[in-house]
């Protein structure tokens, strides 16, 4: 994966040419964003494929360190009532995602990231994690400035809490090998357009080391 940044890098002469891609960093106060790792989009057979597997795998070391450094964690769960009554346009493109209510188990977190007590666990039905939830203030009374994003797809429900996160005031960090799509194409893509417009993007390895780093020094969580 940290091969796969450094290509996405490369391969925007154009763009550095304009302007684009340079680093906003890391602030003091992180916080971390699971979007969507829910048993469905865990399965081939429902709403995954690609890559996300393996970025859930990466992804539980970034959470165990989160929770180390005590960040403020968050995940997120597409939510439809039972009978479809708050149906909306996002589920009219993909009526299938109907399926995800409250008691369905491929809404569900996967276990392998199972949220402890204290953790927010958004109900959303929309893309962005910040679309008609309170994320924004929660994150805002924790005193948060950088939003560390992990999740699926890196394409829809990623891109658009990235997009939304930049736009709420706060710095963007996509954890690079913690974001998986079904397809490796739009994968790629929306990796790459992130990180010329709206985010940094950073090995799980690097955030790590940054924020250690920033905190040896007196920099984080002062």
């Amino acid at each position: 994966m940290a091969d796969e940044v450094s290509s996405i890098h490369e391969d925007g002469e154009i763009y550095q040419r304009q302007g684009f891609g340079n680093r906003s960093g890391m602030g003091h106060r992180p916080a971390l964003v699971i979007v969507d790792f829910v048993n469905g989009f865990a399965d081939p057979a429902a709403f995954g494929g690609g890559n996300i597997r393996e970025a859930i795998a990466e992804t539980q070391g970034l959470l165990g360190f989160a929770r180390s450094v005590s960040w403020p964690v968050a995940f997120t769960r597409v939510v439809f009532a039972d009978d479809a009554s708050d149906a909306n346009v996002f589920s009219r493109k993909v009526p299938s995602l109907l399926s995800l209510t409250e008691e369905n188990p491929q809404s569900a977190v996967v276990k392998e990231l199972a949220p402890r007590l204290g953790e927010l666990v958004l109900r959303k039905r929309l893309p962005s994690a910040f679309a008609g939830t309170d994320l924004a203030a929660w994150l805002t009374n924790r005193n948060v400035d950088t939003l560390v994003v992990a999740g699926a797809t890196t394409s829809g429900c990623v891109r658009a809490t990235v997009v939304d996160a930049m736009g709420s005031g706060f710095l963007v960090v996509v954890a690079a090998d913690c974001v998986g799509d079904r397809a490796e194409g739009p994968h790629r893509a929306n990796l790459f357009d992130m990180a010329q417009k709206y985010a940094d993007l950073m090995t799980a390895q690097d955030i790590r080391n940054s924020f250690l780093e920033a905190y040896s020094a007196g920099g984080a969580n002062d």
